[in-house]
């Protein structure tokens, strides 16, 4: 029975990896004709929001959104208090999460940093992903920007059957094999609405500090 449980779940991860490279191949295309991004360069930013959002269990869709606010797919944008790339981190708020980054312009290391911070802010607040953007961002018409903007990307950066086979997968796991099982994320469609605001303000960077989960730093 064991036996039968571990291929059942071998073959689910398969099932998965295939369509995680089929999703980001619809993101990097989307990223191509939307803003007029070269191929390899989409393909590149896909694949490192894909990474960060797996490690990091944050929706695909709301980091692509923070990027476009923040940098417009831009690497090597420059915002103010020196916030830098796509998801405009702030290196002398962020310093203890940059001591192994030697260009924080290139899209895999930006990405991965930024949702770190993203990450820290949702752990110190509970989980809690409005909190965590207002944090980000400074505001809660950010955080309800993001969320409005993730709608946008939700369509190609997340599949229905993905977070299906996900729930399959879970429920095949007993006691038994347990320990072996993968961590499922579910399905974040709709994990990061936030309340309206009155207003929506242009975007301040990841200027704050975080202080969870292993991730600190000093504030500006």
């Amino acid at each position: 029975m064991s036996r039968l449980l571990c291929l059942i779940l071998l073959s689910l991860g398969v099932a998965q990896s295939a369509m995680a490279e089929e999703n980001g191949d619809r993101v990097s295309a989307y990223l191509t004709q939307k803003f007029g991004i070269a191929k390899e360069k989409a393909e590149k930013i896909s694949d490192a929001v894909q990474s960060a959002a797996s490690k990091y269990s944050l929706p695909p869709a709301l980091l692509l959104a923070i990027i476009s606010i923040e940098s417009r797919f831009k690497e090597k944008a420059k915002g103010a208090n020196g916030a830098t790339g796509l998801m405009q981190v702030v290196p002398s708020a962020h310093r203890g999460l940059l001591r192994n980054v030697k260009d924080l312009t290139e899209p895999t290391a930006n990405i991965e940093v930024g949702s770190a911070i993203l990450y820290g802010y949702m752990r110190s607040a509970n989980g809690d992903m409005n909190a965590a953007l207002k944090s980000y961002g400074g505001s809660q018409a950010y955080a309800q920007k993001v969320s409005l903007r993730a709608g946008d990307f939700a369509n190609v950066a997340t599949r229905e059957d993905s977070a299906k086979n996900a729930d399959a997968q879970a429920g095949v796991c007993d006691a038994r094999v347990a320990g072996r099982c993968p961590a499922v994320s579910g399905n974040w469609t709709n994990a990061f609405a936030v309340p309206s605001a009155g207003a929506v303000s242009t975007n301040a960077g990841a200027s704050g500090a975080v202080s969870a989960a292993g991730l600190s730093a000093t504030s500006n």
